[in-house]
């Protein structure tokens, strides 16, 4: 899996992500097909509540929506969190919530 690759701006996988290239990457083994930034993926689903998250929902930060994860479960998300922090579980929590959307 993804777990442990580097981060790499602009970078989409498989041996180095950028957030959004990460969960463009993951939507893409299912067979769906992600638009490629932060800022165009929130627009590329239903945008779903805090409180009706459920995995495979893709997960945004910051007021900029400057981020995006992809949520696991449990409060929980795997992320690329930015230069020489390699892509890893997370809490949501860690940064300011910003919105969700539900791809499929």
């Amino acid at each position: 899996g993804a777990i442990g690759k580097p981060y790499v701006w602009g970078a989409t996988g498989p041996n180095a992500f950028d957030c959004s290239g990460l969960t463009q990457a993951a939507w893409q083994a299912a067979g769906v097909s992600l638009p490629r930034t932060t800022y165009t993926q929130i627009n590329a689903g239903q945008r779903v509540s805090r409180s009706e998250l459920a995995p495979g929902d893709l997960v945004f930060f910051y007021s900029g929506i400057s981020h995006v994860g992809l949520y696991i479960g449990g409060g929980q998300m795997i992320h690329a969190p930015r230069p020489g922090a390699p892509v890893r579980i997370a809490p949501i929590d860690q940064m300011p919530f910003a919105g969700a959307t539900r791809v499929a």
